[in-house]
């Protein structure tokens, strides 16, 4: 039995409103950078599906740029640390690690022959450094400025020069090596986002939060103009990127548009709106080859078609943030996968959850079911892809857990208390329950269900009409029950437990042991069975996804290190031989199984 990694759908970058996101390209034009959390992803600009990720860092990554050579690329954390790993090997084997300045790393640029690095950021003792990159050893030093360091650049060209903006609304100006303060740029009046050198190194320009954009002599560092006359955005500007020829130039900013500017000239030639809402605020923005992208407050990539600004060509969406569940559900006999996470979904239109989505399961009538932190169950068609109002049930407590059986039944299972749906509303609530009930499941008959409770055993009840019957029966696990389900034949129920044990037990038989199954290390998670009803995968806190097979406790799959760094929260099989894996690191991934 083995696994292979199929597909990663990585996830979107993390957005914080009000500050600038630096997207890394690729020297040889084929693919972008950027982070989410402690992941460095890397996407294929034709075709963004493609994508790998980068994980070793053990705190937030805020940038990462490729060395001009291609061959690295140099990651900066919010500890201060700087990773530089290899990017033609898939382990992304690590040559050098530094720790250049105390805090946040904002910014980072190479000299153009990969032998340098300038690091910028917020420091105790120091905002900037330049140093080797094969040593470490400073060449030369970033000072000349009040408050932390937003962004550096260093011309492409010899002879080198270096530039930085800062929240002290100033910029400076370095020659070098090894690089020396010159002088102050005092042209903003406001905190300075950015700043980017042509790549010809005839000039550099400075954007800042006063939606201005100044343009100066890459070799002199002496004003020339400012684009737009008196102001190049009505809000402020975050980030620009030139285009290859060094002709032009786009500016992202927070008045939702990116503006294409010809900088001889000053002025803009396209204005592209992005929306009117406070999330498609543009943070972020490259020029590559014929691609311009733009990232949106939402975590959305832009890709803009300079003959219709109005509309991009595409836009990626998906996760920015940690997905704690999801489901897979056949539409015209072809597999999709639904993943929940926190407010906003970007696959339905409409109001979502306001909270985490806790759980979801997909029923016979083709509605996605969740249950969410905002303490309601919500019922969304999967054919019309939008939340509607009137599918939403509010719940007297929160809910932790739901499933879904067919004539439309449904069972929530509630913090104190578990309530039985038909046809999406309440029939039945048991109250005062002697336990506390943790997670749900009805049989696919539609006439039991069981509750996995904190007291490490699983109760019975008979589902009557409209009413939920205590059987008073009750199954022993090892501990408290952290998720169960049914197989789809129904022949069988799995449970896990905080012991770290799965079970199941066989339904016909009076819900008699069939199989113990020990492997994780920690605290089991979630557990999902496949369609051949003959084996079911769990994962844990160890950070391990396992596929169990029953009869044959022995016989199983190991998955150590799936999402590295971060425990698989969801799992869903899209066929007996595909597993889907999501995580905290918000990517979802696809895996092959051969038995």
């Amino acid at each position: 039995m083995s696994l292979e990694l199929k597909h990663v759908f990585a996830s979107l970058p993390q957005m914080e409103r009000g500050v600038a996101k630096v997207i890394g390209g690729d020297p040889k034009g084929n693919n972008f950078l950027y982070t989410n959390g402690k992941c460095v992803i890397i996407r294929n600009i034709e075709n963004p599906a493609i994508a790998d990720i980068y994980t070793e860092h053990a705190h937030a990554v805020t940038v990462a740029k490729y060395a001009p050579s291609g061959y690295y690329i140099a990651s900066g954390d919010a500890s201060g640390k700087i990773r530089i790993w290899d990017t033609t090997q898939k382990e992304h084997i690590l040559k050098y690690e530094y720790t250049p300045i105390s805090g946040k790393i904002k910014d980072i640029a190479w000299t153009e022959d990969s032998k340098r690095i300038a690091v910028v950021g917020d420091g105790r003792e120091k905002f900037g450094a330049v140093f080797l990159w094969d040593s470490g050893s400073s060449v030369g030093e970033v000072s000349g400025h009040a408050k932390l360091i937003n962004s550096v650049d260093i011309r492409q060209k010899r002879p080198y020069r270096l530039a930085t903006a800062s929240d002290d609304t100033c910029g400076s100006f370095f020659e070098g090596p090894p690089f020396k303060f010159k002088f102050t740029l005092r042209d903003h009046s406001q905190f300075v986002n950015c700043v980017r050198f042509s790549p010809d190194g005839s000039r550099f320009v400075t954007a800042g939060a006063d939606g201005q954009i100044f343009v100066y002599d890459g070799t002199n560092g002496e004003r020339v103009c400012s684009l737009g006359g008196e102001k190049a955005h009505k809000g402020g500007v975050y980030a620009v990127s030139w285009s290859p020829d060094s002709s032009q130039l786009i500016s992202a900013s927070g008045d939702k548009t990116v503006k294409l500017w010809d900088v001889g000239a000053g002025t803009a030639v396209t204005t592209f709106n992005l929306g009117t809402d406070v999330t498609d605020q543009q943070l972020g923005c490259l020029w590559q080859k014929d691609h311009l992208l733009t990232i949106s407050l939402s975590g959305y990539i832009n890709y803009l078609d300079k003959n219709n600004p109005g509309r991009p060509i595409r836009t990626i969406k998906g996760h920015s943030k940690s997905i704690q569940c999801l489901t897979v559900h056949k539409k015209d006999g072809r597999p999709y996968i639904y993943s929940g996470k926190t407010g906003e979904n970007d696959c339905f239109s409409g109001k979502g959850h306001s909270n985490q989505v806790s759980k979801m399961v997909t029923d016979e009538a083709n509605e996605l079911v969740t249950c969410s932190m905002d303490d309601t169950l919500r019922y969304t068609n999967i054919n019309k892809t939008e939340y509607s109002a009137s599918d939403v049930v509010k719940m007297d407590f929160q809910p932790k857990s739901v499933s879904v059986a067919a004539g439309g039944l449904s069972l929530a299972v509630c913090i104190g208390q578990i309530v039985l749906l038909k046809d999406k509303k309440k029939v039945f609530t048991l109250d005062n329950l002697d336990y506390e009930p943790e997670v749900g499941a009805i049989h696919p008959g539609g006439t039991t269900a069981v509750v996995g409770g904190a007291d490490g055993k699983i109760h019975l009840y008979s589902i009557q009409g409209n009413t939920l019957k205590d059987q008073g029966k009750t199954i022993e696990a090892k501990g408290a029950i952290t998720d169960m389900a049914y197989s789809n034949d129904g022949a069988y129920l799995a449970a896990i437990d905080d012991k770290k044990v799965a079970t199941t037990f066989t339904v016909a038989d009076g819900y008699s042991v069939k199989d113990e199954f020990y492997g994780h290390h920690a605290r089991t998670v979630t557990l999902a069975w496949s369609p051949d009803n003959e084996h079911f995968a769990t994962s844990g806190m160890d950070m391990m996804v396992f596929i169990w097979t029953i009869g044959d406790p022995d016989n199983r799959i190991k998955l150590a290190d799936t999402h590295r760094l971060h425990h698989v929260s969801g799992l869903a099989w899209v066929n007996e031989h595909t597993l889907v894996t999501t995580s905290h690191d918000a990517s979802i991934k696809q895996w092959t199984v051969k038995y």
